[in-house]
């Protein structure tokens, strides 16, 4: 059975002032965790994990992250189809 990480997507991070380093840092450990952006905008962190289901991804969301100091709330968008990534189409 083949368990490598078939759910991808990007959480959009509402931080407590002054804790965007702690929380980027701490992100950036997690082995789910591909990407993390400090970001201009709404949103003050934007990550994108890849983990192997939806429960997975909801045990991440309401477990992982709520251990971190600092993060306030998230929302969550799972990637259904990339069509274009690094400059590559990847249309199929």
């Amino acid at each position: 059975m083949d368990m490598s990480p078939t759910i991808k997507a990007i959480l959009h991070l509402f931080i407590e002032s002054g804790k965007v380093e702690n929380v980027c840092e701490q992100l950036a450990k997690l082995p789910q965790t591909l990407d993390v952006y400090e970001v201009t905008g709404e949103y003050d962190v934007i990550a994108v994990v890849a983990v192997s289901d939806v429960d997975e991804l909801r045990g991440f969301v309401s477990k992982t992250l709520s251990k971190i100091d600092g993060v306030r709330s998230t929302v969550t968008s799972i990637i259904l189809h990339t069509h274009k990534k690094s400059g590559v189409e990847t249309w199929e």
